[in-house]
């Protein structure tokens, strides 16, 4: 049985609980009184970029639409610019519930896998990890090449004069392609990054017996 499905048989019926108990601030979620705040104050909520505006995500985890809460690119657009938060008439923490819901969704394996903030994201947290410093070349060719080649190729064309400034301005080294700067002490970054692994797989494991 894969998490997903046990998560949802043990939650079943009751989408609200699931999410109070496994996201980052999801008690909150109730008091939500669909005033729209939040969305008319959102600087990336125009043009309908989001799918489902929060108040209608919450409206949603309240209705028990499990599916389409954690499938949906809508959450993967907040910014943290924090206008929610801070005209929110009940003080929820919108921003911070948003990021929860998307990194449960990711956890459970149905985010959308090629939204651009959740590959941006992965790609970034390999990357720093990795060395313990952000790689900037291989970034930008991680992005660039994220739809393929030839889209790649295009992509980089595109950006040639970025990059060329950023090569003057000694922000970006072309040698970085074959290694690149990193931090001195690689085992002990590596000890970090695996104690707060562990630290994180005994949190969730606790929520989940819970």
């Amino acid at each position: 049985m894969s998490a997903n499905t046990a998560m949802a048989e043990r939650y079943r019926n009751n989408f609200l609980k699931e999410i109070e108990e496994q996201v980052e601030m999801g008690d909150w979620v109730k008091m939500c009184m669909q005033c729209g705040v939040c969305s008319g104050s959102c600087p990336t909520n125009f043009q309908s970029a989001w799918e489902h505006p929060p108040q209608e995500l919450f409206m949603m985890i309240r209705a028990g639409r499990r599916e389409e809460v954690l499938t949906t690119t809508s959450m993967w657009n907040c910014t943290s610019c924090y206008n929610c938060i801070v005209r929110c008439p009940r003080k929820l923490p919108i921003t911070h519930i948003m990021h929860g819901i998307a990194e449960y969704a990711h956890r459970l394996g149905m985010a959308p896998k090629m939204q651009p903030t959740r590959f941006f994201s992965g790609l970034f947290w390999k990357n720093a990890t990795k060395t313990g410093r952000v790689n900037e070349l291989k970034l930008s060719m991680g992005l660039y090449f994220k739809d393929g080649f030839v889209q790649g190729i295009k992509n980089g064309m595109a950006m040639q004069s970025v990059a060329l400034g950023l090569v003057k301005a000694g922000r970006l080294n072309v040698m970085e392609l074959f290694g690149g700067h990193k931090c001195r002490d690689q085992k002990g970054i590596q000890a970090m990054l695996n104690k707060a692994y562990e630290i994180e797989r005994t949190r969730k494991a606790a929520k989940m017996a819970g």
